[in-house]
């Protein structure tokens, strides 16, 4: 596995596996990225989920926000994974606004997944079902990660 993991940089190299960023919940969410690169160890990993992130310097924001972006666009496949969380901490904006991006960008190859313990997981699946029929939004981590999969290697 190449594993890549916020602030550093992916340089997409010749034989590489494809790669997948794995978009979803980070602040007040449960640590599931770490499953995923472990479920997705064949292919490349962006992760923007970083191990070590000074939230208290406002420098890491726009570095972050750039990483992201700049990773997104480069990214095979883009998995976004909501997971359940108190949405009078979060309902993760910032994944929402990546997945109305990605949604609107014709060709980009996308696997979506919401718990049914996400507070907008009826919002998600209804978005898509009008901007990409052809999408499923699965409703659990593993079959989100057997879609990745399929999707990496199909």
């Amino acid at each position: 596995m190449r594993y890549v993991e916020a602030p550093a940089v992916h340089r997409p190299a010749p034989g590489d596996p494809p790669s997948v960023f794995l978009a979803g919940g980070i602040t007040h969410c449960p640590p599931w990225q770490a499953a995923a690169a472990r479920a997705l160890a064949d292919f490349v990993v962006l992760n923007p989920r970083r191990t070590d992130f000074d939230v208290s310097d406002p420098s890491q924001t726009d570095i972050q926000i750039a990483w992201e972006y700049r990773h997104l666009g480069l990214a095979d496949v883009t998995l976004f994974w909501f997971p359940a969380c108190d949405a009078s901490l979060t309902v993760q904006p910032i994944t929402l606004y990546e997945l109305g991006a990605a949604a609107a960008t014709a060709g980009r190859r996308l696997v979506v997944g919401a718990d049914p313990g996400y507070p907008r997981a009826a919002d998600v699946r209804t978005q898509l079902r009008l901007a990409r029929p052809d999408l499923t939004v699965h409703p659990t981590l593993s079959a989100t990660l057997a879609a990745a999969r399929d999707a990496l290697t199909g």
